[in-house]
């Protein structure tokens, strides 16, 4: 008889229930590939010892026993060696040729074997799932099925034990398919999570142009356009070519304020953050708050989005002291996220300006915002977005989603596995008794086992740890083990569920005591009821062996859920990091550019009158500095960021000579390695930046020294007098918002902190320098000069 006579599924705890970091989650495919391994030799091993030791006790002489070993050992070698490794080619003529021969050993010894070897061809249909497309291989389930069926049938066996191994064929059939194939799915969602961020980053610059092309391209052509214009009237109307330069000068400060715009608006912001943030606040200024955040896998813009509507819906709740109460709720259902604002103190007559712009917004991602009183006076602000499905270039998206499909195929065979199993054992019960009752008893049982098992159990999403796992794990041991009373010698059930439930539910330790002790109990349960030795140890070890599997199942089940889960959420990390790298990019290579432009065309239309030599000159810079400003919206675009250090110093000390600032200027002609080389230029860049802000400046030194193992950088000026609020570059964020504190500069030179706000010019240099291993610092020094020094190892 078919081990399946003993069919009792068995889950396993979940390791991936719980994230634990970045690198459990490293560990866990590998674990995953070696848990599975496992449990396949086990389950495998298992299957064919059993059938080994029912059929060497019929076989007369050693040349039958060694075919019979030899033909299992062959069996096997390829299911384990080839079938169920995550990186064999199952495509392949390889894979084709190993299931023919799986066929011929499968086959060709039940003439020999006969009845004893009927449930081997159950290797060719698991085979046969992995191997053939969808439309050849159910039907291959079912051939194999109906052949074991055949066989048991022409030597006699019983109509119950016939109907027995067709559930069995395709019992262990899909059992050996699903470990091979969630295996698999590990190893191919771990290997492709790099490649799918990869793309979403190409996807995303290809955005970063187009924004770039429809923010600057016209602005920036349209200064080449007016500077060329500009040169031609200088000699014929200098009110003309003065006209021409103002509205270079305004193209350019609209042009610099969109840049800021968005840099700012690039700029992630954490929901997480952000409801911590508003809890201390609420919370400091007396007010009971409760927060509930679910927010799930939002796409970035949404994330940002939610984050900025909590800041200013917070920051507007503060401004009414009749606030006692406060609800922050945010939850995502149905493909879309809400979030919702309550609090009783503030009307929807009363002016929020800092909600005024809130339906824009929102509208532009597709959703609403709305505002207004309840029935029973409190105010709500209530945003809803929808969530799409996140896009990821048609490569990536479409390997997402065969990657979903094939899961929930998987999660889909998982309830037919273990329905199978029911069968197994209603079939059992009939073979110990024909009393209706007791029939109609353990029937009962089991339907209400599965239902348990389906509805909570096997779902992904469950949370294990909790009082109701606990509970639940109570009811299952009841309808398992409460029929024994009753039922005596004829009880059936499945133990195996609630083995594999106390491995999903309980901590490890006490998951495998667990275990140990349920099959302990029931081997003696067996051996109480009279079976004897040999049935008691198949029985016991086909428990085992259905245990393990389901504990595989739904353990791999979960792990690939929550891999596909942090696939898309790398892909989303990927898009932000690339985002903030925009940000950064378009701030430092373009701010200046800009903000030089719109200087030296107000200078030349300044000088035009007095000296038209002088204003052609700075004209011409102005053209120049147009051309680098667009050269630089192509770097930014294509991602090369390589800058040029002469070309940024000569062009510092043409912008600072313009500025009337006295400059002294020593740099190094060493060659220098292209990141170093570009870093320093990008803290010139931002250094001469802002010094032109500061209309006392006099003087400026720039010097570049060789240190000991590397490269120091100092822009010192005269004109900053207390140094408050100049060791930055403008922020295009609101200082003012809650949870955004603006960056401190204190009057003695210190580092800038890592964390400084994303987006301003001194936070963007101080992340660039510690990439390399080196330091920032500005700050004002006794002598009163302001010094921004960057120091970086070669």
């Amino acid at each position: 008889m078919s081990p399946v006579s003993a069919l009792e599924p068995s889950t396993g705890r979940s390791a991936t229930a719980e994230p634990r970091g970045t690198t459990a989650a490293d560990r866990r495919p590998r674990l995953a590939t070696y848990l599975a391994s496992a449990i396949i030799v086990v389950v495998i091993a298992g299957f064919s010892v059993i059938g080994v030791v029912g059929l060497l006790p019929a076989s007369v002489d050693g040349l039958h026993a060694l075919y019979a070993v030899a033909t299992l050992v062959g069996l096997l070698g390829i299911q384990l060696l080839w079938f169920s490794r995550p990186s064999a080619r199952l495509d392949s003529v390889t894979s084709r040729v190993l299931l023919a021969v799986v066929v011929v050993l499968a086959y060709v010894p039940l003439p020999t074997f006969g009845i004893l070897w009927a449930d081997m061809p159950d290797f060719v249909g698991g085979a046969a799932l992995l191997v053939l497309p969808p439309r050849y291989a159910w039907p291959t389930l079912g051939v194999v099925a109906l052949s074991e069926v055949w066989v048991y049938h022409i030597f006699g066996a019983s109509p119950l034990d016939t109907i027995y191994i067709g559930f069995s064929a395709c019992f262990y059939s899909i059992l050996y398919y699903l470990l091979a194939r969630l295996a698999r799915m590990v190893h191919e969602l771990h290997r492709a999570r790099t490649e799918l961020a990869q793309r979403a980053v190409s996807e995303q610059r290809l955005a970063f142009a187009r924004d770039l092309h429809d923010l600057l391209g016209l602005s920036l052509s349209a200064i080449a356009l007016k500077g060329e214009l500009a040169q031609r009237l200088m000699r014929k109307s200098v009110d003309a070519a003065k006209a021409e330069l103002g509205e270079i000068t305004a193209t350019a400060q609209r042009a610099l304020s969109d840049v800021r715009a968005v840099s700012h608006g690039y700029r992630e912001l954490s929901l997480e953050k952000e409801s911590r943030t508003a809890e201390t606040l609420l919370s400091a200024s007396e007010i009971a708050v409760q927060v509930h955040l679910d927010q799930g896998d939002l796409p970035v813009q949404a994330r940002t989005l939610l984050a900025k509507v909590l800041r200013e819906g917070v920051t507007n709740v503060l401004r009414y002291s009749d606030v006692e109460h406060c609800e922050i709720d945010v939850r995502h259902h149905d493909g879309k996220v809400t979030l919702e604002i309550v609090n009783d103190g503030v009307t929807a007559e009363d002016p929020a300006t800092t909600l005024a712009a809130l339906p824009g917004e929102v509208a532009a991602l597709g959703g609403t915002a709305t505002s207004k009183s309840d029935a029973d006076g409190r105010f709500r602000l209530r945003v809803e977005l929808p969530v799409p499905e996140p896009l990821a270039g048609g490569g990536a998206h479409e390997a997402e989603r065969q990657a979903e499909t094939e899961s929930k195929r998987i999660r889909r065979l998982l309830p037919v596995v273990m329905s199978l199993m029911a069968c197994g054992a209603t079939l059992h019960v009939l073979e110990l008794t024909t009393r209706p009752w007791q029939v109609i008893l353990v029937i009962g049982s089991i339907v209400a086992l599965l239902a348990l098992q389906f509805s909570y159990f096997n779902r992904p999403a469950t949370h294990l740890r909790t009082a109701q796992s606990y509970g639940m794990l109570f009811v299952q041991a009841c309808l398992i083990y409460l029929p024994l009373l009753p039922l005596g010698p004829n009880w059936v059930s499945l133990p195996g569920l609630l083995i594999g439930s106390a491995l999903l539910v309980l901590p490890p330790v006490a998951g495998w005591v667990f275990f140990a002790l349920n099959i302990a109990a029931y081997a003696e349960i067996q051996r109480i009821s009279g079976a004897d030795i040999t049935s008691t140890v198949f029985y016991t070890a086909a428990t085992v062996m259905t245990g393990l599997a389901v504990f595989g199942l739904l353990w791999l089940v979960r792990l690939v859920t929550e891999l596909d889960n942090t696939r898309r959420r790398l892909a989303e990390m990927a898009l932000a990091e690339e985002r903030l790298r925009f940000a950064r990019d378009l701030h430092d290579l373009l701010g200046m550019s800009l903000s030089a432009i719109a200087l030296k065309s107000e200078l030349t239309a300044r000088i035009l009158p007095l000296d038209r030599h002088r204003a052609a000159d700075e004209l011409a810079e102005v053209l120049g500095l147009t051309r680098q400003a667009l050269s630089d919206v192509r770097s930014v675009a294509s991602g090369y960021r390589e800058l040029s250090l002469d070309s940024e110093s000569r062009t510092a000390k043409s912008v600072l000579t313009s500025a009337d600032v006295r400059v002294r200027m020593e740099m190094l002609e060493d060659e220098l390695p292209t990141p170093v080389r570009t870093v320093l230029a990008v803290v010139l860049r931002e250094g001469v930046t802002n010094v032109l802000r500061h209309s006392k400046v006099e003087s400026c030194e720039i010097a570049m020294h060789r240190t000991d193992g590397g490269i120091s950088l100092d822009i010192v000026n005269d004109g900053v007098g207390d140094g408050v609020g100049d060791a930055r570059s403008e922020d295009p964020g609101n200082p003012g918002d809650p949870g955004e504190p603006a960056e401190p500069v204190v009057p003695a030179p210190r580092a800038v902190p890592r964390d400084s706000s994303p987006g301003s010019g001194i936070g963007n240099l101080s992340h660039r320098v510690a990439d390399l291993g080196g330091e920032l610092t500005a700050g004002v020094e006794p002598d009163g000069r302001f010094r921004l020094r960057a120091v970086v190892p070669v």
